[in-house]
């Protein structure tokens, strides 16, 4: 390198790259832009300019400051092997230009610190990590340590997942050539370990969300679902909060859609049979929902996913970041896959619930334009992602009304029908009203309420079983209904307000 090299590179002013010093005395603030290029996108330190100006000064090099450069760069965590590159200054013979060029950070790189302290760069300034930020990358840089799907799951057992769930993943996983067959007859504890989802025998939180019917220690395993009138959420005409597993959730969200979606119909030129079909596709519906599951922040307890229709639009909404490898501007531009729920994701993947190679998207928005629908967009406020579809116009009224009744027809059991056939719901919904209810999910208050109706001596035991639930969750679901037991333990009833 010579001068005519730095000159060129101090033509601009100082920016997220170039960060210049009069001379080591800074060496300390020096240190602070280093790391913050070792975090950022890399860039040029250099000792001997002054910043404002950008008069090319130079300094003296000696032992001692070779020996301070030395000890500074030993405060970089991890170390960074670099050296300096002295460059003589001729309008002050005797000193040098002391430059440093260092690489920029990569997604699953461990983040640097200098002093046990994390910096970035934010435009021209040299800031602290936010906590976040940094935990963030300690999490893509040892996934197993920091994920909050691989800590073992309080209060869940193995007896807790719903075996029945996991033997339906693994025959579909078989199905689709992506599990072997012998994983048919093998103990469902060793497929589960495959695919990290137990530590030592326990089952991990990742394994819980997916399969747990326990979900008593989980506050957040739930979706809040909304039908708005007109375009904001000043009033609703639907609203409901369901808590489940992955599945239960999954279901559940399906349900509602086709529930305040419209169903349309049209005759195809080549079977010149009619067509039935929901105002959104399914399929871009399902993918999206089964993204949000998948890849939120599960260890934000106190936020919650959840489904928003309007008159204009639908929105899902999740807890989480998009990957800071894909600028939300081209989001919609190929990309590799970074799930946030490694173990999650290969376990959907493995059963076809999911795709890999960051294929979602475009999924979606091909399902949109096969409808003529346009194209989803997506979008982070700093705390949740959104996905909006664009209801693509309004049907009559009666047309509504007939919807409505077709679901309100059979509410009684999970949308399992959705989750398995999402290209063949809509015309099976037309085809078969009486048996919509496959498409339909009542949350679990509802369900609760149904079964102490039918039988108001049932025991809290029988319920539990019937809804595939700990007992536990169905006593804290009876609390907060205020449902209470009168009478004996065994010839006594359910007191249930005569208002609901």
């Amino acid at each position: 390198m010579t001068i005519d090299d730095i000159k060129a590179l101090i033509e601009a002013d100082e920016s997220r790259t170039l960060e210049l010093k009069k001379s080591t005395g800074e060496l300390k603030d020096g240190m602070h832009a280093a790391c913050a290029f070792l975090n950022t996108d890399g860039g040029w330190l250099i000792f001997g300019v002054t910043p404002k100006s950008r008069k090319i000064v130079g300094q003296e090099v000696t032992d001692a400051t070779k020996r301070e450069i030395s000890q500074a760069l030993a405060g970089i965590e991890p170390a960074y092997d670099i050296q300096p590159i002295y460059v003589d200054v001729p309008e002050h013979p005797g000193n040098k230009v002391i430059a440093f060029h260092f690489d920029g950070w990569k997604w699953g790189d461990r983040p640097y610190t200098y002093k046990g302290r994390p910096y970035y760069k934010l435009e021209s300034t040299t800031k602290i990590m936010p906590r976040d930020m940094y935990e963030d990358r300690l999490r893509a840089y040892e996934p197993q340590s920091y994920a909050w799907e691989t800590f073992p799951a309080k209060g869940v057992s193995l007896s807790d997942l719903n075996r029945d769930r996991i033997l339906g993943c693994i025959r579909l996983g078989v199905e689709g050539g992506r599990i072997p067959e012998s994983a048919l007859s093998a103990p469902i504890e060793d497929t589960l370990a495959k695919w990290k989802l137990t530590d030592h025998g326990v089952p991990t939180n990742g394994a819980a969300m997916l399969f747990s019917n326990n979900i008593y220690p989980y506050d957040n395993f739930q979706l809040r679902m909304a039908r708005f009138l007109g375009t904001n959420k000043l009033e609703f005409i639907d609203n409901q909060r369901v808590e489940g597993n992955f599945f239960d959730l999954l279901d559940a969200g399906m349900a509602f859609f086709f529930k305040h979606l419209n169903l349309s119909g049209k005759i195809t030129d080549k079977s010149l049979m009619r067509e039935e079909r929901l105002e959104v596709p399914v399929r871009a519906l399902r993918e999206a929902l089964i993204n949000a599951l998948c890849h939120r922040q599960w260890e934000k307890q106190n936020l919650t996913i959840s489904i928003a229709v309007y008159d204009d639009r639908v929105e899902i909404a999740n807890p989480g970041v998009f990957p800071s490898q894909i600028p939300i501007e081209n989001i919609k531009d190929s990309h590799e896959s970074y799930p946030y729920n490694r173990n999650m994701a290969q376990a959907l993947y493995r059963s076809t619930f999911l795709e890999s190679w960051g294929s979602g998207i475009h999924r979606i928005i091909e399902a949109c334009r096969e409808q003529g629908v346009e194209d989803p967009t997506w979008r982070w406020d700093g705390g949740f992602v959104y996905v909006t579809f664009k209801r693509p116009g309004k049907i009559s009224n009666t047309a509504k009304e007939n919807l409505r009744g077709n679901v309100a027809l059979n509410p009684d059991n999970v949308a399992q029908n959705v989750v398995q056939n999402p290209d063949n719901v809509a015309q099976n919904v037309a085809q078969n009203p009486d048996n919509v209810a496959q498409s339909v999910a009542l949350s679990l208050d509802e369900k609760i309420l149904k079964i102490i109706k039918s039988n108001p001596s049932i025991r809290r035991e029988d319920i539990a079983t019937q809804l595939s639930v700990n007992k536990k969750t169905v006593e804290r679901h009876l609390r907060d209904l205020g449902i209470k037991w009168e009478g004996h333990s065994k010839t006594g009833h359910w007191i249930v307000d005569k208002s609901e």
